[in-house]
């Protein structure tokens, strides 16, 4: 491992979203936008809808669309467990934006059938696709 960099680990019930060395990452935390740099002291933390963001030992910043879950950091090793993450270069931007109109349709609705919490993460989900994605694609 380079003197500058620390393990990240991004999970999900599915499968091994990334498994690499970083120079730095941000994660979409509870409280707001939490960063770890290497070195970086033991925490762990909960995470909401929104994107991650890490630089690799390449020098390219990438992004990743996260839903929620847990981050723990310790020991220059930092291992995200989210309920789904998504690369921003896997994402399908047309699926993303058709899935962001959808739930402002249902929000818009505001019948008794619709479920108005759940259309919000909904919500949330496609935004955080779509921006992963169109960061990804300015690479």
């Amino acid at each position: 491992m380079a003197e500058s960099t620390f393990m990240l680990e991004v999970v999900t019930p599915e499968r091994i979203v990334l498994s690499d060395e970083v120079e730095f990452m941000v994660v979409p935390a509870v409280e707001g936008e939490l960063g770890v740099l290497r070195n970086h002291a033991p925490m762990v933390a909960g995470l909401k809808i929104g994107v991650l963001r890490y630089r690799g030992t390449d020098g390219i910043t990438r992004h990743m669309a996260v839903s929620g879950g847990f981050m723990e950091v310790i020991d220059n090793e930092a291992i995200v467990l989210a309920e789904t993450a998504e690369r921003g270069s896997e994402i399908d931007i047309l699926r993303a934006k058709a899935a962001k109109e959808r739930a402002e349709r249902r929000l818009q609705q505001r019948t008794e059938e619709i479920n108005f919490v759940r259309a919000q993460m909904a919500l949330q989900r496609a935004l955080a696709r779509i921006k992963a994605a169109e960061a990804d694609q300015r690479l």
